[in-house]
């Protein structure tokens, strides 16, 4: 989808930290409302979540639940020093709203701010962001969800891999899929992962394996192999990259990083993908997340984006159909959970409307929260995108200034609250305490 696929210029990126006024005010308010750094090195109670059955749980055997959001921009915001209070600002903002997960990417590749320079070549600089963005997400005692690479160009990309094999002289094909098939881009893959994977945070001292502040990995954003549509490239890949990644480590949960559609013998095809054309893109979110060693399935939606010219509430009933659909593949084929880990509502629709918004949100939610509240499959959902002020150039028509709209706001705390009293009402601890009294 081009809401991410868009990539932005170095000026555009090097942006003036001089804020509006407005934004300002609303930054600082969030940002340094509480001046306290708290000590990084103290224990925090955080158990690593796991998947039992159907189900994510914590060590004390209870359901966990996600209300979460994305900020995929994080460690690219956590690289220089006046904008990395934007970092502290967003997850004392969440926390606040009784969120658990945020997803975000654990890469960039070759592009401005680059994690990974060139293949096996970090920029230690970059990698020092990511720690600190995992170090403030524990103070506030959020979890990550990191993305481990892109099926779009933004941030480098499988692009990038390509680009680098054939560079260097090795590359099977200058084709954005060869990222799946040529074995050289394989192991740039592997090597990549394993860095990650067993990395020392500079700030906690402790190996990204090791640390349950991390949610979980996604392979991959969005993965499309649409020169091979039998998708038998796409899954031998995530085959083998699942199985190294808990070769490595054993202790997060995994999941593909899946959009979603059926493929081409699904029978759910012609029922509930937006289209033909949605079969023909090399992955199928059954066959993909049957996968052993994936321990949860993930969807996106945006109907929006699929379809064009739809009644709003045609949309509305669509969505509820693809959210019931999914849950439903968890509860009965997969017997894993079920994770939305991007939906939004654009700005750019001729009649948008927050309101409209607001009720597509309380769609998703609705349908999750039942199945929650059955003790189904549906585990949680993310909100593309949350971004704090004086951030517009990174931003896209889905973003979202938490606090700028008191009725979203609203909506998405009380699916907090609910979504955390399925648990008990002994649950209720900390800021959800004091939201859900309210």
């Amino acid at each position: 989808m081009y809401h991410k696929s868009s990539r932005m210029s170095t000026g555009q990126r090097l942006m003036c930290p001089i804020l509006g006024i407005a934004s300002c005010i609303a930054f600082i308010y969030v940002s340094f409302s509480d001046l306290s750094f708290g000590d990084y090195h103290a224990e925090q109670k955080m158990d690593f979540v796991r998947r039992n059955g159907t189900h994510l749980v914590v060590d004390d055997g209870k359901m966990f639940y996600v209300n979460g959001w994305n900020s995929y921009w994080l460690m690219d915001q956590a690289v220089d020093e006046y904008s990395r209070p934007r970092v502290r600002a967003m997850f004392q903002t969440g926390s606040k709203m009784g969120m658990t997960v945020c997803r975000a990417w654990a890469f960039n590749d070759g592009d401005y701010n680059a994690l990974q320079i060139s293949p096996g070549r970090f920029d230690e600089r970059v990698f020092r962001a990511l720690d600190y963005v995992i170090a403030e997400a524990r103070r506030h005692e959020i979890r990550l969800l990191f993305s481990l690479v892109n099926n779009l160009e933004a941030y480098g990309g499988k692009t990038q891999y390509v680009k680098w094999a054939w560079e260097e002289g090795i590359g099977l094909s200058l084709s954005n899929d060869s990222f799946f098939y040529d074995p050289s881009i394989r192991q740039y893959f592997k090597d990549y992962v394993k860095v990650i994977l067993t990395r020392k945070n500079t700030i906690t001292g402790v190996e990204y394996r090791n640390d349950p502040t991390i949610f979980g990995w996604e392979l991959i954003n969005e993965p499309r192999c649409m020169t091979d549509n039998s998708g038998d490239t796409l899954q031998d890949w995530i085959v083998e990259m699942s199985a190294y990644v808990k070769s490595i480590d054993k202790n997060h949960l995994l999941t593909v990083g899946l959009e979603g559609f059926y493929g081409p013998n699904s029978p759910k095809k012609p029922t509930v993908n937006p289209g033909e054309y949605f079969s023909l893109l090399g992955s199928d979110f059954i066959r993909n997340s049957e996968i052993q060693n994936i321990d949860f399935a993930s969807a996106h939606i945006y109907p929006d984006h699929w379809f064009k010219n739809q009644d709003f509430e045609e949309e509305l009933k669509y969505v509820a159909l693809w959210t019931r659909s999914h849950i439903d593949d968890g509860d009965r084929i997969l017997r894993k959970p079920i994770m939305f880990t991007e939906f939004g509502y654009s700005t750019l629709n001729k009649d948008f409307d927050p309101s409209k918004r607001d009720r597509f949100f309380k769609t998703i939610y609705d349908v999750i929260y039942k199945s929650a509240k059955k003790q189904g499959a549906g585990a949680g959902s993310f909100v593309w995108q949350f971004w704090v002020g004086g951030m517009e150039k990174y931003n896209d028509d889905f973003g979202i200034v938490p606090w700028e709209r008191p009725e979203t706001y609203k909506l998405i705390t009380q699916h907090s609250c609910r979504m955390a009293r399925i648990r008990g009402s002994a649950e209720l601890k900390g800021n959800l305490k004091e939201l859900c009294s309210q």
